[in-house]
């Protein structure tokens, strides 16, 4: 097995939490709408087109609004501000400065929208700490393209054994795997870390 070299991370539900129930649940005040908001965007195809960078926020809105148009205004309303979509992880950043100080590069794949990114200014904090990577919408392309993986071991010079990919959707490693990279999928930190100690990565 190849020495790792380098450890790539998912953003949303890896580095940086992912609420968007409770970012629902602080504009509207019943559960049942919050379900159907995320049936309508999050948990909907039209939701990759929002990581895709393909289209303006109204354009990605409208697509929502298509998927139940009897709740357009809220729809609307909601997605004015996305402010609070994504919460900060305290651990996110010492964990980065400890691999990346054990002598490992670290790097982001994420499937992640510029409307995000915006909203949220704590992610520059922790961008900041890593060594680069892919946004999915700077590039237009999203998770489990294999387009997007080649991207990032092309642009950083890397051979896909030397890398391990930590991602909480396991069709995203899958993808990651197929090209010869390591993978794991996180569910929690001492699992995450067993497993990079399993593939020799310590720190």
């Amino acid at each position: 097995m190849a020495d790792i070299t380098t450890v790539v991370f998912d953003i949303g539900g890896v580095l940086a939490d992912f609420c968007w129930a409770d970012f629902f649940r602080s504009k509207v005040h019943d559960e049942a709408m919050v379900q159907r908001l995320g049936e309508a965007s999050v948990r909907s195809d039209a939701w990759n087109e929002f990581d895709r960078g393909v289209l303006d926020t109204k354009g990605i809105v409208d697509g929502f609004v298509k998927n139940d148009p009897e709740i357009e205004d809220t729809i609307r309303e909601v997605f004015a501000d996305l402010t609070g979509l994504l919460k900060k992880r305290e651990r996110t950043i010492p964990w980065i400065r400890a691999i990346k100080e054990a002598g490992y590069k670290v790097l982001v794949l994420s499937n992640f929208s510029k409307q995000a990114y915006d909203a949220n200014p704590f992610m520059k904090e922790f961008l900041d700490e890593v060594d680069g990577g892919i946004l999915s919408y700077k590039d237009k392309v999203i998770k489990p393209d294999p387009v997007i993986y080649n991207l990032l071991l092309e642009r950083n010079n890397l051979k896909p054994q030397e890398c391990v990919f930590i991602d909480d959707t396991e069709r995203n490693i899958v993808a990651a795997k197929a090209l010869g990279m390591n993978g794991i999928v996180f569910h929690d930190y001492d699992q995450v870390e067993a497993e990079l100690a399993a593939l020799g990565v310590n720190y």
